[in-house]
């Protein structure tokens, strides 16, 4: 065993003698370094060896029984030295390679460059040469457009209020384009000369003071006189003008003509659709119900019918399929109730044995809310007559629901979900219903009710559908189906339905489909969203001892809102879908009694919920569809009272711009000046507007 070089040189004392030594650290690197060095330093000592016995051959002075000699070291030696040349030989051709291609690419870009320099040239040679054209030669001249007829003459027909900056001074000419015709009552070309003759005499009037005010001067008695005398014969016809019957109001009934028919369903703004139509009932005096039913019309405080009311009870009354489309809030539950309730007083009393085969008369409606306000109308006027209703919703226990139908009962009033869920579990048949109200259709078609809808009335006898043909005669002892829909706007989907399962139906549309009523004052506020809510309390803080009803598009939005609000102090409830039926009760009985003064809802009380005396109505959300909002605002200016409803309206909304625009304009109501200018309030979504031609549709001629 070989010694180190510090061994040879320390002599070692006996072993009596030798003691520990301690080693510092670095004293222990320095020595395992100097060991290291020795190592590799052999190690290449021994490999110049090797390879000098593979050049020369083994020398005479190795030992024979050296390492180096074993032949299985050398070969594996010669392989490692192979493969070594093998690898740097590869090398060698991979960076020739790589030198060729950065070559190759160095050429391709200088041979780029010089093709763009080459173009560039070639342009400036061409400009040069066109320069050059064009000084000795002229300018070419550009070639004439030819203006089409079509382009050159474009009117735009579409007339607006605010186009027309003109104002006349006297009242008869403030309006030129509104015509104000009274064709058919009497008059010569349709025209009251007495009426503008009191309008003449009333602008006089207010002329003279006006100058009177700003000359300081009073009235003298004599010009007094002689204007009293103007507006007197102004009350007058002379020989000139046409005598006018009397109004329909102070004739009977046996001497109303058939114009003053006409003027009757003018006044109401009534329009039929159908034929053999009978004729509208002026009041309840008039109307064919039964005693017992005016009674409780005059406890139930309906002093005058509304126009639904006038025009639906007499096709009720003759068992005719209606379609009845009016504006919300108009009266259209007791247009359907007591025709319907006079028809089950014909029938037979509800005993035990016809208990079994269900109700006479079944009434949907879209939402739990609403069918459960029928219901309230409708027990009113049934309870003097000794009729028993049942309401079907969701919510509730459905095998209460169950016993109450097998007890029996002449009328359901139901969502159709809930229905169809009875009929599927046999706790209802529908053998001798003949008489179906569809309230609020579109509503439901929207909600996705149809397949139910469709379940229910294909439930029913079709042996009793009345004949397609009109002229077919019926059998005076079949009892037909009548089916009666109500909505506020037809939609297709709903025209569909009708076409199925009503017989020539009567269409009694008041007023215009889709519009809201006159009695309520719109107010649109355009703003950002983060502007909603001190507008929203501001509105709230003038709002006295009155209620108010706020709509928002959705269950989180009126959540929130709800919290904001209670923590402001205000008496707030909210109703959506997400609440259960108990809790959306005890909020809307708590809304009508006064103990909460502000109610914040989805659409679930957008439709027919009449709560009385809502006195404004306030859109946190714009709805995405017109149809929404006139229900939404329907909410208030029921019953003949007025109403006010406040939109916040944000750059979000402008796919209802357009509708809402049209909208305000009809009713008369101030459209906001960045409403009426914005863009997409110009063009109804999904039409193309006027453009001028493009580029390429331009005509040239050579």
């Amino acid at each position: 065993m070989k010694r180190s070089a510090d061994d040879q040189d320390r002599k070692l004392p006996p072993a009596a003698e030798i003691k520990p030594v301690f080693v510092s650290k670095a004293e222990r690197q320095r020595l395992a370094l100097r060991r290291r060095e020795e190592e590799v330093a052999e190690q290449r000592r021994r490999a110049q060896d090797l390879l000098h016995n593979q050049i020369h051959g083994p020398s005479s002075n190795s030992k024979p029984d050296s390492p180096s000699s074993a032949p299985d070291t050398s070969d594996r030696q010669r392989d490692r030295d192979r493969d070594r040349d093998r690898y740097r030989e590869r090398d060698r051709e991979r960076r020739a390679r790589e030198r060729e291609r950065e070559r190759d690419r160095e050429e391709e870009a200088r041979s780029r460059e010089r093709s763009r320099i080459e173009k560039q040239a070639e342009r400036e040679r061409e400009k040069e040469l066109e320069a050059i054209k064009e000084q000795y030669l002229g300018s070419k001249k550009p070639k004439k457009r030819v203006i089409r007829p079509s382009e050159k003459f474009r009117f735009s027909f579409d007339w607006e209020n605010t186009e027309d900056t003109s104002l006349d001074m006297n009242t008869l000419y403030q309006n030129p384009h509104e015509a104000r015709l009274l064709f058919g009552r009497g008059f010569l070309a349709g025209i009251d000369r007495r009426e503008q003759k009191k309008l003449a005499a009333r602008h006089e009037k207010e002329t003279r003071e006006e100058i009177r005010r700003k000359e300081g001067v009073e009235e003298r008695p004599e010009e007094a006189a002689a204007q009293r005398q103007k507006e007197a014969a102004a009350e007058l016809y002379d020989a000139f003008d046409m005598r006018v019957d009397r109004h329909w109001t102070e004739k009977k009934l046996e001497e109303m003509t058939e114009r003053d028919w006409r003027i009757f369903r003018e006044d109401f703004n009534i329009s039929y659709k159908g034929s053999r139509i009978p004729r509208p009932m002026r009041s309840w005096a008039e109307s064919k119900l039964g005693t017992e039913l005016l009674k409780a019309v005059e406890k139930a405080g309906y002093k005058t019918p509304s126009p639904i009311q006038m025009a639906a009870i007499p096709l009720g009354l003759q068992q005719r399929d209606v379609i009845g489309i009016a504006e919300t809030g108009s009266g259209k539950t007791a247009a359907f109730i007591l025709p319907m309730l006079t028809y089950i007083t014909k029938l037979p009393p509800m005993s035990e044995e016809n208990e079994a085969e269900g109700p006479y008369a079944v009434v949907m409606a879209p939402t739990r809310e609403l069918a459960q306000q029928i219901e309230d109308e409708t027990v009113k006027f049934a309870h003097f007559l000794g009729i028993k209703v049942v309401s079907i919703v969701g919510g509730q226990s459905i095998e209460e629901q169950g016993f109450k139908l097998r007890q029996g009962c002449e009328v359901v009033i139901a969502t159709p979900g809930r229905l169809l869920d009875c009929l599927e579990r046999r706790y209802a048949v529908l053998n001798q219903c003949n008489y179906v109200v569809l309230d609020e259709a579109d509503r439901m078609i929207d909600m996705g009710f149809e397949p139910q809808v469709v379940g229910v009335l294909d439930a029913m006898p079709s042996s009793n559908l009345k004949p397609e043909n009109e002229d077919e005669e019926l059998d005076e002892k079949k009892i037909y189906r009548t089916t009666y829909m109500f909505s506020a706007t037809m939609p297709p989907a709903v025209e569909r339905l009708a076409r199925k399962y009503l017989r020539n139906p009567v269409v009694v549309t008041i007023g215009t489909a889709g519009k809201a009523t006159d009695l309520i004052t719109q107010h649109v506020i355009m703003l950002k969203e983060s502007q909603k809510m001190p507008r929203l309390q501001r509105l709230l803080s003038d709002l006295g001892d009155k209620t108010a009803l706020v709509f928002c598009n959705t269950k989180r939005t009126v959540d929130a809102r709800a919290k904001d609000l209670d923590k402001l102090g205000y008496r707030v409830t909210i109703v959506h879908g997400g609440k259960s039926q108990e809790q959306r009760e005890i909020s809307l009985e708590g809304f009508r009694n006064r103990r909460f003064n502000v109610l914040v809802a989805t659409d679930v009380l957008g439709r027919g919920i009449d709560i009385p005396d809502v006195a404004h109505v306030i859109n946190y959300d714009m709805p995405t569809h017109i149809d929404m909002y006139t229900h939404r605002i329907g909410r208030t200016g029921r019953a003949g009272k007025t109403g006010v409803a406040t939109t916040f309206l944000t750059p979000e909304d402008s796919e209802v711009f357009y509708d809402l625009k049209q909208m305000l304009i009809q009713s008369n109501s101030p459209v906001p000046p960045e409403l009426a200018r914005h863009e997409a309030s110009k063009f109804k979504p999904g039409t193309i507007p006027d453009r001028p031609p493009r580029r390429n549709e331009t005509v040239f001629v050579h």
